[in-house]
């Protein structure tokens, strides 16, 4: 990721969570909808409360976001968190409907504040952070 990919990334989360906590219910409802929408069959591999799990995802992607200018430092977190993930049945084919499902949410949110770059610059980040998830999970099926 560029330097301005990152800034992109990070100033548009800003907009989309905003410094209110009330924020952050919404948006994970928006995107676990547009989630089930396009791929029903993932449905089944949320056991947890889709609240709970939208903090999960809203602390999740502000951790990532805040250390996209230092990613090694959140590596590991990431990596456990494939590995997690494959545990629980997600596939590599989920890691695109999941994308396609974040980028969807961000535009409803920046509205016309989504700009070419901004998509791109959240498409390079989605993927930093897939790859390793999926890396890691395949290297503990290998393992």
């Amino acid at each position: 990721m560029t330097a301005e990919q990152i800034r992109l990334v990070q100033d548009s989360w800003r907009q989309v969570h905003g410094t209110v906590q009330p924020a952050a219910p919404r948006v994970a409802g928006l995107f676990y909808s547009r989630l089930f929408a396009l791929d029903p069959s993932v449905r089944p591999l949320f056991k947890s409360g889709l609240q709970e799990q939208g903090r999960k995802l809203m602390a999740m992607i502000s951790m990532a976001v805040g250390a996209l200018t230092r990613l090694d430092t959140i590596v590991p977190a990431v990596q456990d968190l494939g590995r997690r993930h494959a545990g629980y049945g997600v596939e590599d084919r989920h890691y695109t409907v999941v994308g396609a499902a974040l980028v969807w949410t961000l535009e409803q949110e920046l509205n016309h504040h989504f700009t070419a770059e901004v998509e791109q610059a959240w498409r390079a980040a989605y993927h930093v952070i897939a790859t390793t998830m999926k890396q890691a999970a395949a290297s503990e099926e290998n393992a």
